[in-house]
């Protein structure tokens, strides 16, 4: 027994150490992406608007660098980073290998696509630098196949939870990203040390401040607040299903008209988006948003905001840019829960936080972590409104996400009629059958 224990104490310090050194590298690597992303959205795009028209030779640089050094050999099989989170996700299921340079390559991407304007997150960057810390850590400790994955999972986690200030959420989220319906718990505490080192030393060393959003009000309990809030969650996830299939449509036929080449899909990419900014005489779509995401909360915002973003990220994203999806999302919800809101009599930050979150667990199909989400984010309001719009959301978001690479490993319904271990892109080409 006491030979056992040992060797369970020995394994749980193995855990704690590599979850700390990939906290560390990932939490100073993200602190240095937000605060770039800060500096060049805020302080260099926003006051100089002219740079919207270099986008679509941003978009020529991001598609060489991706077609020039973005493709890695492993053993005859072919890693390209091009695929973004699909990639990590992939190499947690042990399909493929992330590449050590993955990390820098989605870095230069997502400053070129933030400062020339394009409509993207920051999610992605810290997840694939998260992953590429993992693929580190995973060759200098020459880690067999199934502590890879493991590593790779707290690697996520670290990114998450560091770029959001939301470390239990991170934790959670590197363990539900890969496979709907399961979590791997032999990760958690990988994943936790990783989420909550990442986070200590992005606010606590680096002193980076996250953007903190309030909801003012919470309505009373009631069978009538049920009713509207599960109501709301439809309208959410039905958008964020039309968000996905818009997204992965431009970027199928994208890639199919162009033959697969970026620099092309990428330049056409810059000149719409440059084109719609022009027409809209505003940049409110463009970057992040995090200006209209804040004044959501408090105040009326334009009626269409929402579907602006939408459209101008999907473009952005489905024609070769980088950059994460979270926020685009939470200002997707954010921006509709604040429309939705002039014909419901409910607190208006209310409206918003529901939207912003209940559209985040149906386009990344993790119910449980943006739960969490919720939780880190609000402070604990209204917790039995926000998991039933998770659930929701995440019901009725089907087959579809944002990341054709998860692994379906229990159907969300009998209704989907989906094959156990088949991705959500399989799942969507059968049923086109």
């Amino acid at each position: 027994m006491q030979l056992k224990n040992n060797t369970l104490l020995s394994l749980l310090m193995q855990w704690i150490i590599l979850g700390s050194i990939v906290g560390v590298v990932v939490g100073s690597t993200t602190t240095i992406l937000l605060e770039l992303n800060d500096f060049l959205g805020d302080d260099i795009r926003l006051k100089h608007d002219w740079l919207i028209f270099l986008l679509p030779f941003a978009g020529l640089l991001i598609g060489y660098i991706y077609m020039r050094f973005g493709k890695v050999m492993f053993n005859h099989s072919q890693s390209d980073t091009s695929e973004l989170n699909n990639l990590v996700i992939k190499a947690v299921h042990g399909q493929k290998q992330v590449p050590k340079r993955m990390g820098l390559i989605v870095y230069l991407g997502t400053f070129l696509t933030v400062l020339f304007g394009g409509s993207t997150g920051r999610e992605g960057a810290a997840i694939q630098m998260g992953g590429s810390v993992a693929a580190t850590v995973n060759q200098l400790f020459r880690m067999n196949n199934i502590d890879k994955k493991v590593v790779l999972m707290s690697g996520i986690s670290a990114g998450f939870g560091s770029a959001f200030g939301a470390p239990i959420t991170g934790t959670v989220f590197g363990m539900e990203i890969a496979t709907l319906g399961k979590l791997k718990w032999e990760a958690v505490l990988p994943c936790m040390t990783a989420s909550f080192v990442a986070h200590f030393v992005t606010t606590a060393v680096w002193h980076h401040h996250h953007e903190i959003f309030t909801i003012a009000v919470v309505p009373e309990t009631s069978v009538k607040t049920f009713f509207i809030v599960i109501l709301l969650s439809i309208i959410f996830s039905l958008v964020s299903v039309l968000y996905c299939q818009l997204r992965h449509g431009i970027e199928k036929i994208s890639t199919k008209l162009f033959k697969q080449n970026h620099m092309k899909r990428a330049f056409v990419g810059g000149v719409i988006i440059a084109i719609l900014t022009w027409l809209i005489g505003s940049q409110n779509y463009n970057g992040r948003g995090l200006q209209i995401l804040e004044q959501a909360f408090t105040e009326d915002v334009p009626p269409f905001a929402f579907l602006a973003k939408l459209i101008f990220t999907a473009i952005t994203l489905g024609t070769g840019f980088v950059g994460g999806e979270a926020i685009p999302l939470f200002f997707i919800g954010a921006t509709l829960g604040n429309t939705l809101h002039a014909f419901i009599d409910l607190p208006l930050s209310f409206f918003v936080a529901l939207g912003l979150i209940a559209v985040f667990s149906g386009g990344t199909n993790t119910p449980i972590a943006a739960f969490l989400l919720a939780l880190e984010m609000f402070n604990g309001k209204g917790l039995e409104f926000f998991f039933i719009a998770c659930v929701i959301s995440y019901l009725l978001s089907g087959t579809h996400g944002l990341w054709p690479a998860q692994k379906i490993y229990e159907p969300k319904s009998k209704l989907y009629q989906t094959k156990l271990g088949e991705t959500i892109k399989q799942a969507e080409k059968r049923k086109k059958r």
